[in-house]
């Protein structure tokens, strides 16, 4: 094993020229209980850039952060070495990595947030949350899965989504959308994506039964309670709207606010509509590796829309920032 290693080290928030590239970082070790993982491809996500400009209360997902960090909440390597009470025959393992779990104190962490995570050659985690995968996938189609997937699969389970029902996902063309739109076709239900119509066709390649356009309103397209679920990673102005075009007794799942984290809630909407309203960040028990048995089974697909060398980060953020892309941008470190 090297004793040091390259890494993308954060040092204070601001702009990209804050990430530093760094050969000089010094290799973790496996702890009692966790796994080394020599990471092989790491995905970028909105909480990248989020905790990078400061967006985050406090600078972090649970409202406290340090600097220097090692970002990264997406995965997949090989296990190297193992750590006191982890069976060394981990050791070769293929793996991706739930990200976000919670330690003995009974603290969320989340990897790359709390805990340095895989904008390096090297991560180590906790042994139960590095699973091993077993799938003809490339490593960089693996890294697409973790968080975004995760968050998608999160959304569904936790707003019941099932065979039949009326589903609307919002921003269905970033990593948790596009997630989304497979997973909800896998269970049966009914998709409507919104996004921008150059994107359209992808989606419905993805499973989406139809589309509107990420201006277009969805009453007038199609009336009120007219859904049984929304999925909803955007908020902002027209947030209004997704509680009318859900039906008496729907439900709206929450995880993300890329179009504005404030919105007016009329508690009549609410109350009179006997509705569910679900904010989704810590996995439930059982949706990571859930997530995992659908890629082994080969029911869902990644969608990769970019990959870049880990050292031109700074640009594989400036794209993802762009919106033009369907899909995950992936950073390769082999």
């Amino acid at each position: 094993m090297p004793r040091l290693m390259r890494a993308v080290v954060l040092t204070g928030h601001g702009g990209p020229e804050q990430l530093v590239v760094r050969h000089d970082v010094p290799v973790p070790t496996a702890g009692p209980g966790e796994v080394l993982i020599r990471a092989s491809a790491a995905a970028v996500n909105n909480t990248d850039i989020n905790t990078r400009v400061g967006w985050y209360s406090g600078g972090g997902w649970t409202g406290s952060f340090t600097f220097p960090r090692i970002q990264g909440i997406d995965a997949c390597g090989e296990v190297m070495a193992v750590g006191a009470s982890v069976d060394g025959a981990r050791v070769g393992e293929r793996v991706v990595v739930e990200p976000c779990w919670v330690d003995a104190s009974g603290a969320t962490v989340f990897l790359g947030s709390e805990v340095d995570g895989a904008f390096a050659e090297f991560v180590a985690v906790p042994s139960r949350v590095a699973h091993r995968v077993r799938s003809e996938l490339s490593d960089v189609e693996l890294a697409s899965f973790p968080c975004s997937w995760s968050t998608a699969e999160n959304l569904l389970v936790r707003s019941g989504v099932g065979h039949g029902d009326r589903v609307l996902i919002t921003g269905a063309s970033g990593g948790v959308g596009s997630a989304a739109v497979q997973l909800a076709a896998v269970r049966g239900a009914q998709v409507t994506g919104v996004a921008a119509a150059g994107k359209h066709d992808a989606l419905l390649a993805l499973g989406a039964a139809r589309m509107i356009d990420r201006g277009e309103s969805a009453i007038e397209a199609f009336g009120r309670d007219a859904f049984d679920v929304v999925i909803d990673v955007v908020g902002g102005d027209t947030w209004l709207e997704l509680l009318e075009v859900l039906r008496p007794g729907g439900r709206y799942a929450t995880s993300g606010a890329i179009g504005g984290p404030l919105v007016a809630l009329d508690l009549r909407t609410l109350y009179l509509k006997d509705l569910t309203l679900f904010g989704c960040t810590v996995l439930g028990p059982g949706v990571f590796a859930g997530l995992v048995q659908r890629i082994e089974r080969g029911e869902v697909q990644p969608v990769v829309a970019a990959t870049f060398p880990l050292e031109r980060i700074g640009e594989a953020q400036a794209l993802f920032a762009s919106k033009v892309h369907v899909g995950k941008i992936v950073l390769t470190l082999v």
